[in-house]
C-alpha cells in the first residue's frame, strides 16, 4: 500500500504521486487516470473500464462482421 498526502495546490487540494506508483500506473506527466467508486473506496486507473470495454465489444463485432464491414467500405 502506497501512502499518499494530501497537499494545498492554489485553491485546490491535491497529492504527489511517487515514481514508484506512476510506473505500477504505466502512466507519466499529461496523461489521464480515472478514478471509480467501489465498495471499498476509490479505485485509480490509467483507462476507463467502460470505454475498454466497448472497445472490446467493437474488436468483437469487427471480427465476427469483417465481410459486411469490407463491403460497406466499398
Amino acid at each position: 500500500m502506497i501512502q499518499l498526502k494530501l497537499t494545498k495546490i492554489g485553491n485546490s487540494v491535491g497529492v504527489v504521486l511517487p515514481k514508484e506508483l506512476l510506473a505500477q500506473l504505466k502512466v507519466g506527466l499529461g496523461d489521464t487516470l480515472f478514478c471509480s467508486e467501489v465498495p471499498d473506496g476509490v479505485k485509480m486507473t490509467a483507462y476507463d473500464e467502460s470505454v475498454a470495454e466497448d472497445l472490446n465489444l467493437a474488436e468483437e463485432i469487427m471480427r465476427s462482421r469483417r465481410n459486411v464491414l469490407r463491403a460497406l467500405a466499398k
